[in-house]
């Protein structure tokens, strides 16, 4: 057992992981220690304090979950565009459930977003289930304000997949395009553009919004699909 999994079976908490396992029904309960979120962030930043940590980033794939979780918080903390690129493009194969794939948020990728647009046509595209999730998790985060495009929500109708956690982001997507270009998203949906269940989870997601207006949501009610649709 290496320090850092020592390490990280010191901080777990049983009862934590009883509520995680439910959460995370793909992933086996004996790969899930039970750390919680801050307690993981924490000991990244302890690592990158210390250095000596890249033997872990170089260990693919991790035994437990929180081990990817850990790994997902390095890559955060690296500055260097190119350099945090790479490590997320080699880590995103590993990735086998939403939240590590969710927590993924690298700051740096902010600072740099036309070279980040960049890649995503090859994530959405990979065909890989959380590679996917998390290219339409990347232009929902950095391409719905000032760098949004229509064709952003193009390559996200574009796709379709039989894996739920990428039908749920896509629908989430929408969700959120509805509440920053509601004009644009709302043609996705009155075009039928999405698959039946995505495009009705798309609106229910809305509906849930305090950031949808109440005539909006009337008339996203209007649009909802029935099996026959």
């Amino acid at each position: 057992m290496t320090e850092i999994q020592e390490k990280l079976i010191a901080l777990a908490e049983p009862g934590y992981r009883d509520f995680m396992a439910p959460l995370l029904p793909n992933v086996p309960r004996e790969r899930i220690l039970g750390v919680r979120t801050p307690a993981l962030r924490s000991f990244a930043k302890e690592l990158c304090r210390k250095g000596g940590y890249s033997a872990f980033l170089e260990e693919l794939p991790h035994a437990y979950y929180e081990e990817n979780n850990l790994h997902a918080f390095l890559i955060e903390q690296i500055r260097d565009f190119d350099r945090c690129l790479a490590e997320t493009e080699r880590f995103l194969p590993h990735i086998d459930n939403w939240a590590t794939c969710d927590c993924l948020r690298p700051p740096v990728f902010k600072k740099h977003r036309e070279k980040l647009l960049a890649r995503l046509p090859a994530w959405l595209a990979s065909g890989e289930t959380y590679t996917v999730r998390y290219g339409i998790g990347m232009l929902m985060a950095h391409f719905l304000d000032d760098l949004f495009d229509p064709r952003y929500l193009e390559w996200v109708a574009a796709l379709r997949s039989g894996e739920y956690y990428v039908n749920m982001m896509i629908a989430w997507y929408f969700a959120t395009a509805l509440t920053k270009q509601y004009d644009d998203a709302l043609l996705c949906l009155q075009e039928r553009r999405l698959d039946r269940w995505t495009h009705n989870k798309a609106i229910q997601k809305a509906l849930e919004s305090y950031r949808i207006l109440p005539e909006q949501k009337a008339y996203l009610k209007t649009l909802k699909r029935n099996k026959e649709d």
